[in-house]
């Protein structure tokens, strides 16, 4: 039984790993870096920022230093909070099927963004009241695919639903749109709803359910079947 649904931000709820890739681009090309977009949707989409800079940088044996990689945030940051400012960027049927969500279920956001931008998109939006809270990539150690930011999650929407039975992590319903973080929920012992805005259904093959869109996603309909599947056992 499903008694907590945690959703991805970018890529899930709002279309914005375009924005992203822009955003690093421009960046990495003042540090003479190429990053394509065929690279950055391919295997460098469900980094947080930190992981993202670390891991070119080394490719490109550059300089890796917490100042380095700070400035460099700093920059995308900036960059990217411009490009996102006054602009609606939820997917299509995103926020409806939130708001089905949030009538049944508290819901909290796992995300690999700075929290300053989680909460500009969720804000415009008008959904950040409908969410108990945010695990941004301030708040872990470690992003996806790495589980620490579920794991976090779990034990808040436990606090969230107690004095009922303790939440289990196979009662927790992720929704994700990058094979990253749907191994972060598995490892996290948690069940994935995929949605195919960001990558296709082959590459999202790992999660216990997959749909084109939150428009082609009946909320019953996902939920009867995770009534019926085995649960995901963590690594």
């Amino acid at each position: 039984m499903i008694r907590a649904i945690i959703f991805d931000l970018d890529g899930t709820l709002a279309d914005t790993e375009p924005l992203h890739f822009e955003a690093f681009r421009e960046v990495f090309a003042g540090e003479n870096i190429e990053v394509t977009r065929d690279e950055y949707f391919s295997r460098l989409i469900g980094y947080n920022d930190r992981d993202c800079f670390t891991v070119v940088l080394r490719e490109h044996r550059k300089p890796v230093d917490a100042a380095r990689i700070t400035a460099l945030m700093d920059k995308k940051a900036a960059l990217y909070q411009a490009m996102i400012a006054g602009r609606d960027v939820l997917c299509p049927g995103a926020e409806e099927f939130v708001r089905k969500c949030a009538e049944r279920f508290p819901l909290m956001i796992v995300t690999g963004t700075l929290r300053a931008e989680a909460e500009m998109i969720l804000a415009r939006a008008k959904l950040r009241g409908l969410f108990a809270d945010v695990i941004a990539a301030e708040d872990v150690e470690r992003g996806k695919p790495e589980p620490d930011g579920f794991l976090a999650a779990l034990g808040r929407l436990g606090f969230i639903l107690r004095p009922r039975p303790s939440l289990r992590a196979e009662e927790c319903l992720v929704i994700e749109d990058t094979a990253a973080g749907i191994e972060a929920a598995h490892r996290a012992g948690m069940r994935v709803l995929a949605v195919c805005y960001t990558m296709a259904a082959t590459d999202l093959a790992a999660a216990e359910i997959v749909k084109p869109s939150f428009l082609q996603t009946d909320l019953d309909n996902i939920l009867s079947r995770f009534s019926i599947l085995p649960a995901t056992e963590s690594e």
